[in-house]
């Protein structure tokens, strides 16, 4: 398949704190990847920096063969990279539909729409997501399971190959979750490379295939979710000494 995300030592620092250390990894086209670690590891900075939100100190990143180091976010995403956030955010006075339909007018949205329309683009996301029923209210209405399927339709109208879901669980019931995770796997399966975070542990571990886990913005692990769920320095560091994935 080959490699879609190349990462070599990366760094950033704020002042004087270091939140991403010397960060190096690989995915693979078509792969589906969990990014672990306790709160302050540098997990969301990864994500910043992929997406351009962020500038590193040191390091490169190349996409796809680009190198995106440092590049804007407008033009990140107009490569294939599409994100969501911890915060759910959203046109909150346009309707579902619309809110959708902005992100399908992306240069790369619009080389899905041209030949069936915009809006017909947007209705397909949309179905995808579950949302299909609710295109003509706006999302200040909508609960904050479906908030969260709207923001990663959003991100899809964008027509990425890679997808990046910054704690797409978040503040989610355990039937929620069961939604996301039903569309995630969806996505996944139409050929989106995708790299999550979370801290619903038991839902991410069973969901990917390969865990990379940091910790004060280092790699500690990478691996298949049991490997990297019994490894001594993710145990002590991430969860604490003696505790599990269980």
């Amino acid at each position: 398949m080959g490699v879609i995300l190349e990462v070599k030592n990366l760094t950033k620092k704020f002042g004087g704190l270091t939140a991403v250390n010397d960060f190096s990894f690989e995915i693979e086209r078509g792969e589906f990847i969990g990014l672990i670690g306790p709160n302050g590891a540098g997990k969301t900075t990864i994500f910043n920096l992929l997406t351009g939100f962020e500038k590193p100190n040191a390091g490169s990143i190349r996409f796809d063969g680009i190198n995106i180091t440092g590049m804007s976010p407008y033009k990140i995403v107009n490569l294939g990279i599409a994100r969501t956030f911890q915060l759910v955010r959203s046109f909150k006075f346009l309707t579902i539909l619309d809110n959708v339909s902005v992100s399908c007018l992306s240069p790369r949205g619009k080389k899905v729409s041209k030949d069936i329309g915009t809006e017909e683009y947007a209705s397909s996301i949309l179905t995808a997501v579950g949302l299909v029923d609710k295109a003509r209210i706006p999302p200040i209405v909508l609960p904050h399971g479906d908030l969260r399927k709207l923001q990663i339709g959003k991100a899809v109208g964008t027509n990425p190959q890679l997808l990046l879901l910054d704690e797409p669980f978040s503040g989610l019931s355990h039937e929620e979750q069961l939604g996301i995770t039903d569309l995630i796997n969806k996505l996944h399966d139409d050929g989106v490379t995708i790299f999550m975070t979370g801290h619903v542990l038991r839902e991410l571990m069973t969901l990917v295939p390969r865990v990379l886990a940091m910790h004060q913005g280092k790699l500690i692990a990478d691996g298949p979710p049991r490997e990297v769920a019994g490894h001594k320095i993710v145990l002590e560091a991430y969860l604490g000494r003696g505790e599990g994935f269980a």
